[in-house]
C-alpha cells in the first residue's frame, strides 16, 4: 500500500496563508492558526513544512529580539501563482474567508504585548509595547495606583492600542 506524500500540498496551503494574510507571522501564530483553531494541516506537519519552505527559498526568516517573523518571498509567489489550483477550492475559501475575518486579531497578539508588575512600594507598572516584525514601534511604562487599575489598562490595550499610537504620533508630530 502506497503512503501518498502531501508535502507539496501541505506547502502550498502554507503559502496560501502567508500570501492571504499579506504580513509576517510568527511560528507560533502560523501552528496556531493551521493546526489548532483550523485542521488545515497536522501541527507537526506544519512545523516541518515551514522549515521546508525556508530552506526552499519561498519564506523568509526576519529575526526579532524575541521571535522570528516569517514573510512570503518572490519566489513563493510565484510558485504559489503557478499552482494555487491543486489546493482544493473549498479549503482556498475557508482559508480566505477565516483569514479575512481574524487577520486583525492575529495582528493585535503578534504585534500588542502587555505586562504588569507590582513594585515594592504597592503600585503597579504596566508595560505596553507595539512591536513590528523589525523593532519595537512604541514602549509606554505607566505606574498605577493599584491592581484594578494596571488589569483594566492590560486588558484594553489590544483594542486600543492603534488608536492611543495614532494619537500620540499626530499630538507629537503637530
Amino acid at each position: 500500500m502506497k503512503i501518498e506524500d502531501n508535502s507539496a500540498l501541505n506547502q502550498l496551503i502554507l503559502l496560501y496563508v502567508f500570501d492571504e494574510m499579506d504580513v509576517p507571522l510568527t511560528q507560533n501564530t502560523v501552528t496556531v492558526m493551521c493546526t489548532s483553531l483550523n485542521t488545515w494541516l497536522a501541527y507537526m506537519d506544519c512545523i516541518v513544512t515551514i522549515e521546508a519552505l525556508k530552506q526552499s527559498g519561498f519564506i523568509i526568516e526576519s529575526a526579532n529580539t524575541k521571535d522570528a517573523y516569517y514573510s512570503i518571498t518572490a519566489d513563493g509567489r510565484t510558485c504559489l501563482n503557478n499552482f494555487y489550483t491543486r489546493i482544493p477550492a473549498t479549503l482556498r475559501n475557508e482559508i480566505s474567508e477565516y483569514i479575512r475575518e481574524n487577520r486583525m486579531s492575529y495582528r493585535r497578539k503578534q504585534e500588542y504585548h502587555h505586562t504588569y508588575k507590582k513594585n515594592s512600594d504597592g503600585t503597579y507598572t504596566v508595560t505596553l509595547t507595539i512591536n513590528d516584525p523589525v523593532q519595537t514601534t512604541l514602549e509606554i511604562k505607566l505606574t498605577v495606583s493599584s491592581r484594578t487599575v494596571a488589569k483594566q489598562i492590560h486588558n484594553n490595550w489590544e483594542k486600543k492600542a492603534a488608536q492611543i499610537y495614532m494619537t500620540l504620533h499626530d499630538e507629537l508630530t503637530d
